[in-house]
């Protein structure tokens, strides 16, 4: 266990604190038992390190483990936790914690032992503690970490430090948009290259070789994150693999699961359910129509990648302009509102705002007898009266 502390002291000193997500400063680091979700590359590792590194602990009062270390092959995290605790632990920090196959009750078990031991958990987005043996639900809070908005990946990169934008204050006719940006910032100059590289933070790294690491990724989630999923038989796979693939490069569409299934050589049965574990993966995105709850859909109005940089990596064109904008959108708007499509237009947003999406030149025909409704434009700087940028929806969170 030495090693394992060890290495947590040299992982919480070297992580970099130039640059933090904002989930960072929306938890509420009192609760005892916090789990944050979140799909791989989004940066929940180096979240967690930086907000240890603020603490100033030593290793032996805070710690940093990462399950997929070959230790808890042989060793049991329970047995762990309450060696860590015994001697003095304060605060446990469990990363990638699907990997262990009861992780959750035997964290309910530390967390129901030790009263004044903190514990935060880290895991996949297709984890739902509310079915795991150990129920952790009504005792955790959870959140969930999304890739950068654009707003971050300004901030990330240096061009810009700007606060979060409420979507009431994106639409105020009395908000004065452009005064809130400095007069040198040009919002459409980075645009399009976070389009391509900016929602996952370690395009950083290496800007060359992001999209064929991004297709690794995509291949390491379904091949081994989805295997945790109850329904989801790994020996389909490759099966799977291809569906992504025949999806990226022909989304958004009105999908014809038969037809999807033909394609993809997966049964017409298990195709509704394959499409909600990708979901559940954040590798796509299912659009309802509106006014209808999701306990009695059968099939979703569209099929979205999650985010654009998982269409240019699957693209072997470029990809086509609308489903840019209509996939960036979605992927902002949704982290905090809930989206659906109207009949008259491309999104309907807390059952009350419309929103229809296009290139600079678009109209208000699709729109026109409704009153809370905006076309939200391409290649636009700053709105004007029921034109909104597009770009901006990006400062959500």
């Amino acid at each position: 266990m030495n090693d394992l502390l060890e290495l947590s002291e040299r992982l919480i000193g070297q992580v970099s604190l130039d640059f933090s997500r904002y989930l960072l400063h929306e938890i509420n680091w009192n609760n005892r038992l916090i789990g944050i979700k979140g799909a791989r590359g989004t940066g929940k590792t180096t979240m967690l390190l930086q907000w240890l590194h603020k603490k100033k602990l030593p290793s032996s009062k805070a710690v940093y483990f990462s399950i997929d270390e070959l230790y808890f092959t042989t060793h049991n995290l329970l047995e762990v936790g309450c060696d860590f605790y015994n001697k003095g632990g304060k605060i446990l920090i469990l990363d990638e914690v699907h990997k262990y196959s009861n992780w959750a009750i035997e964290i309910k078990n530390l967390y129901d032992r030790y009263h004044d031991l903190q514990i935060v958990f880290t895991g996949s987005s297709i984890i739902d503690i509310s079915r795991q043996q150990g129920d952790l639900s009504r005792r955790a809070i959870v959140y969930e970490l999304f890739g950068l908005s654009y707003r971050e990946y300004l901030q990330m990169n240096g061009v810009l430090d700007l606060q979060v934008l409420s979507l009431q204050e994106i639409i105020s006719p009395k908000a004065n948009i452009r005064s809130l940006f400095p007069s040198t910032f040009r919002p459409l100059e980075h645009f399009e290259s976070y389009l391509a590289y900016g929602y996952y933070p370690f395009s950083i790294e290496d800007k060359e070789g992001f999209h064929l690491r991004l297709r690794q990724l995509i291949r390491l989630i379904v091949e081994f994150d989805m295997a945790e999923l109850k329904g989801f038989d790994i020996r389909n796979a490759k099966k799977m693999l291809q569906m992504i693939t025949i999806i990226g490069q022909s989304v958004p569409f009105k999908p014809n699961l038969i037809k999807l299934a033909e394609k993809s050589q997966i049964h017409r049965n298990s195709i509704g359910n394959y499409l909600i574990f990708l979901e559940e993966a954040r590798l796509i995105s299912l659009l309802y129509p509106s006014g209808i709850s999701i306990a009695t859909l059968q099939k979703p109005e569209k099929i979205y990648m999650n985010n654009t940089n998982l269409i240019f990596a699957l693209s072997h064109n470029q990809p086509d302009k609308g489903n840019l904008r209509e996939t960036f959108l979605y992927n902002q708007l949704k982290v905090k509102h809930k989206i659906r499509q109207p009949k008259s237009a491309d999104f309907e947003v807390d059952n009350k705002l419309i929103l229809e999406v296009g290139g600079i030149s678009k109209g208000r025909k699709q729109i026109s007898n409704l009153t809370d409704a905006f076309v939200v434009k391409d290649n636009m700087e700053f709105p004007v009266d029921k034109a909104l940028p597009l770009w901006l929806f990006g400062f959500l969170y």
